[in-house]
């Protein structure tokens, strides 16, 4: 059987997942000062994200994600995630956006194998800054081929 190549779709809609109602809106005015050409998607828990993420075949070019979310959390949602080979295959970078970055958090995270922890900015100029750098970057990185 044969299996496409999957890239990393740059072009593909940024996934925030974030139950705050303030920093959802945060996010959209930042997104949309950016200008980006990605569509700005949002889902309030872990549950919804993951249920876009395996019954799509759209393939998102980032996930931004908090931690501390109702019904699936930010860590659980990455395990899942993880050990889904059609999603990891899709090398869709996923990072923490989050209130704190207690250290049993952080290496919690990062033993999922995410691509950044970042400690959510106070103040909308260094969201937008962060934003922008981290989006920027991953415009620019190659990813792997991958085929099953």
């Amino acid at each position: 059987m044969y299996y496409p190549l999957i890239k990393m779709n740059k072009n593909g809609p940024i996934v925030i997942v974030e139950d705050d109602d303030d920093d959802q809106v945060m996010f959209s005015k930042v997104f949309k000062e950016l200008n980006y050409k990605n569509e700005i998607v949002f889902f309030n828990d872990g549950q919804e994200a993951l249920a876009y993420l395996t019954g799509k075949t759209i393939e998102p070019f980032i996930v931004f994600s908090d931690i501390n979310m109702p019904k699936l959390n930010g860590i659980e949602l990455r395990k899942q995630i993880h050990e889904n080979e059609d999603i990891r295959l899709k090398t869709i970078p996923y990072l923490f956006f989050t209130t704190s970055a207690a250290q049993e958090a952080v290496v919690d995270a990062y033993s999922k194998s995410i691509q950044g922890f970042f400690v959510k900015p106070c103040t909308f100029q260094d969201l937008k800054s962060t934003l922008k750098i981290i989006v920027e970057y991953w415009q620019k990185c190659e990813s792997p081929n991958y085929c099953k």
